[in-house]
């Protein structure tokens, strides 16, 4: 944990802090976000069923506690909406401070440690949801705890109201979460900006090395391919199999590639990070990508295609994640499928990705059927806000080495609804990660370092505290 000393060693520091207000006491803070985030995680909320209700019960009862008014709605039998709010003084709109409270499933037997118990070993918190998205929920419920005690209880006040919300259902679609209290309690969380989970604290090369501030986001599409053919006793191979017409299919769909499409975010995200970057070779393609000569941006993408999540954000993504076909193994089925996940850049047409993967694949018995499509893109939340200019002070008040970028995720988030909605919405992931311990989210062994959940309130509480003076 070397690489985060220096960070134990340092405070937030606010120069515009409200008058009697008071600075946290880092130490104390420290250990109870620890321990409000290992009492989420031994609350289990595996969507589906999700059962986030004993979740919000807690947050509820933490901050009731504290004098903070709350709201806490059981839109499904142990489903639950919470929403609370520290008052400002209506000299701005609120600012909104999100998580959700459901996490994914497990593969128990591939854990080292068990899920649920919150253990720490080596200075690493081991548990679902410790980095996606509790870690975020502790860190935003210790935000609000701290500007109760430090500015409102020492007699100062604040411009904007603070509105914290719990989601329930965020890994599952959303019906019980944002989509939900927007229906049913819009009055309740409508705001100026949002702070939400999203973005990326990277550490590279074992240097904490830039936080990606997420102010747009892919649109996740299903598309079925369909593979037919003559069906018949397995005994007489026929030449038209459907399961192998498939396969070949999905071999040209693998060697295919969209086109490289640079938004006004990735460039500015690859403009700023080509003056940080380690690796000098990368370091003049994200230059290349983010310069508008086009000769410059295909031979910078190529390089930048060697990584994946560079590459991702470039070129819509299209992924194989399910495939289907036969009902025997002496019977030749007449059809095959596969499911693909599309993701389309922003502004991009799902429709044309297909025709480009029809022409790709070139048969005639394969088609592409739509399941699901995004119909909206949500605009893009600007970078040259008062919320993304407070997280940038935040950070350079943690770490002025670290710099602080746009950043146009592949993943989907519930500030999609929120941007539609017509709100400035923000993705952070406040802890700083290396690449194999981000890679834990959603599979096994997921953790967190105790010193990087510390980073992150600081990171959040000074933003926070920033644009909501």
């Amino acid at each position: 944990m070397k690489f985060l000393d220096a960070l134990l060693l340092m405070t937030v520091v606010i120069p515009s802090m409200p008058a009697n207000a008071q600075e946290p006491d880092w130490a104390a803070a420290r250990t109870e976000t620890l321990e409000h985030l290992q009492k989420l995680i031994r609350i289990n909320t595996v969507n589906p069923p999700g059962n986030e209700i004993g979740v919000a019960r807690y947050l509820d009862s933490t901050l009731k506690s504290a004098g903070i008014e709350t709201h806490l709605f059981e839109p499904a039998s142990g489903r639950a909406a919470f929403v609370a709010r520290i008052k400002g003084t209506g000299e701005k709109k609120p600012v909104l401070l999100m998580a959700h409270m459901d996490v994914v499933g497990v593969e128990r037997d591939k854990w080292s440690v068990d899920p649920f118990a919150a253990e720490i070993r080596d200075g690493l918190l081991y548990g679902r949801g410790a980095i996606d998205d509790k870690g975020m929920l502790a860190a935003n419920l210790e935000t609000m705890l701290l500007l109760k005690r430090s500015i409102i209880d020492k007699g100062g006040s604040l411009a904007r109201d603070v509105v914290f919300v719990a989601n329930s259902d965020e890994e599952a679609g959303g019906e019980w979460g944002m989509g939900w209290l927007i229906a049913n309690h819009s009055e309740l969380i409508r705001a100026e900006f949002a702070l939400n989970e999203g973005g990326r604290t990277r550490i590279v090369r074992g240097k904490p090395l830039y936080v990606a501030v997420q102010n747009t986001e892919k649109v996740s599409h299903v598309v079925k391919v369909v593979a037919r053919g003559p069906g018949g006793h397995a005994s007489v191979p026929l030449a038209g199999n459907a399961i192998l017409r498939l396969g070949r299919a999905l071999s040209a769909i693998a060697t295919h590639r969209e086109p490289v499409r640079v938004k006004a975010t990735t460039r500015k995200f690859f403009a700023e990070l080509s003056k940080v970057w380690p690796d000098a070779k990368e370091r003049r393609a994200m230059a290349d990508v983010a310069s508008l000569d086009t000769g410059r941006v295909k031979r910078g993408a190529r390089v930048l295609a060697a990584t994946p999540v560079f590459d991702a954000v470039l070129r819509n993504g299209i992924s194989a994640v399910m495939t289907g076909g036969g009902i025997r193994h002496n019977v030749i089925p007449t059809e095959a499928s596969a499911t693909l996940n599309i993701r389309t850049l922003p502004g991009e047409s799902l429709d044309s990705v297909v025709k480009r993967l029809e022409r790709a694949v070139k048969d005639s018995m394969v088609a592409f059927e739509i399941v699901s499509r995004e119909l909206v893109d949500a605009p893009a939340s600007a970078f040259d806000s008062p919320m993304f200019e407070a997280i940038a002070a935040s950070l350079r008040d943690l770490n002025p080495n670290m710099v602080c970028v746009p950043y146009l995720s592949t993943g989907a988030t519930d500030s999609a609804r929120l941007r539609q909605w017509g709100m400035q919405s923000y993705g952070l992931l406040p802890f700083p990660l290396n690449q194999d311990d981000e890679d834990r989210m959603h599979g096994n062994d997921e953790r967190i370092p105790l010193e990087s959940l510390e980073f992150g309130t600081k990171l959040i509480f000074g933003a926070i505290a920033r644009v909501a003076k």
